[in-house]
């Protein structure tokens, strides 16, 4: 419970006051939030309707704006998984804008001790059931 409230306390995109409403910000060239799919890519409206489809990503983009006003924001850019199938899900971790590897914050199937380890854009990581995973993009330093 420790590290949950210390997780949200150091990345506000975990505590916004403004809705994530999923469509693209041309301005700003972001969408605040996508919905993923285990191959990493974004979830189609067939994958919705399909009732065999028990793990899915949710990608909050650090970038997007965090008030009213229209301006690119500076926060970290997270992943978190869900696994509610019977089986492990091979889940391949998603490109997104302004990094290249992910490093593992939680997985509700390791203990607490464990040390972040980090992951490259496109590593199939395997889910085990039943869990909740969360990343942080590892920004790019070259960007």
């Amino acid at each position: 419970m420790q590290k949950l409230t210390r997780l949200r306390h150091t990345y506000p995109i975990l505590r916004r006051n403004l809705f994530f409403v999923g469509k693209y910000n041309e301005e700003l060239d972001v969408t605040d939030v996508s919905w993923i799919n285990a191959n990493g890519s974004a979830m189609e409206d067939a994958q919705w309707r399909d009732a065999g489809m028990h793990c899915f990503g949710m990608l909050t983009d650090g970038r997007s704006q965090t008030t009213g006003i229209r301006q690119r924001g500076k926060e970290a850019t997270m992943l978190l998984i869900l696994n509610a199938h019977h089986e492990p899900v091979e889940f391949t971790l998603p490109s997104c804008a302004g990094g290249k590897e992910w490093s593992l914050l939680i997985d509700t199937n390791l203990s607490d001790d464990c040390e972040e380890e980090s992951f490259v854009v496109g590593h199939p990581y395997i889910v085990t059931p039943p869990s909740l995973l969360l990343f942080r993009l590892q920004p790019d330093d070259t960007a």
